[in-house]
């Protein structure tokens, strides 16, 4: 099966999701996720799951990828900050769904910064940007945005991202738990930014690699 098959086919299944907003299959489907994943990786490339990518760090599954870009609700025209850049494939994603918005991506890992730069630029990904550094400081020169996100998971939802969001805008993040139903694991969680603080939901247990941040943030 030729790879444009293999993603629709993905997105198909993908569609009998609830949690999704559909146009966010849109931007699934335009995205050739076998661009973003290693060479030997490309035969399950539309596998809905996670694949390493290098680096001790992995891309995230097709359905994660979906949810959280749901759950940021930005659209058309929106400015949003990625914390965790990985290979690109989830700030591509982001960035066909606010098109001709902005997408902010933050990347710990040099080689991973670079790698996804240069796989961005080559597929016409003008409007994400890439910057190499510690995540949890976000990336204040193009704040605010509409909306932001962490691809790895962290101990709380860093303030400067939090900041960096205006307000009536959302944080979307892997939060690691150490009490409740998801003890010893990590919960998706959804911040809408208010003037005198945020409201928070969860949205269920995920699984998603460390930040590392002086240990550094990954896909």
């Amino acid at each position: 099966m030729d790879e444009e098959s293999a993603r629709d086919r993905l997105v198909e299944r993908l569609r009998a999701r609830h949690d999704v907003d559909p146009a966010v299959f849109d931007a699934l489907r335009a995205v050739p996720r076998h661009e973003f994943v290693p060479a030997g990786r490309r035969d399950a490339a539309y596998e809905d799951r996670p694949l390493p990518i290098g680096g001790n760090q992995t891309v995230s599954a097709p359905h994660m990828v979906a949810m959280i870009c749901s759950l940021i609700e930005a659209g058309a025209g929106g400015d949003v900050l990625e914390v965790g850049t990985g290979c690109g494939y989830h700030a591509a994603v982001t960035a066909e769904l606010v098109a001709p918005g902005r997408v902010s991506s933050v990347e710990y890992d040099p080689d991973l910064a670079d790698g996804a730069r240069e796989r961005l630029d080559r597929l016409g990904y003008d409007a994400v940007r890439v910057r190499t550094g510690d995540g949890r400081g976000g990336w204040p020169d193009h704040a605010p945005y509409d909306a932001a996100y962490l691809a790895c998971a962290a101990p709380a939802v860093p303030d400067a991202v939090v900041e960096q969001v205006r307000e009536g805008g959302v944080v979307v993040a892997p939060v690691e738990s150490d009490g409740g139903p998801f003890r010893g694991g990590q919960q998706l969680v959804r911040l809408r930014v208010r003037p005198d603080g945020v409201d928070r939901e969860d949205h269920g247990e995920v699984r998603f690699v460390r930040m590392r941040g002086g240990d550094g943030a990954g896909d």
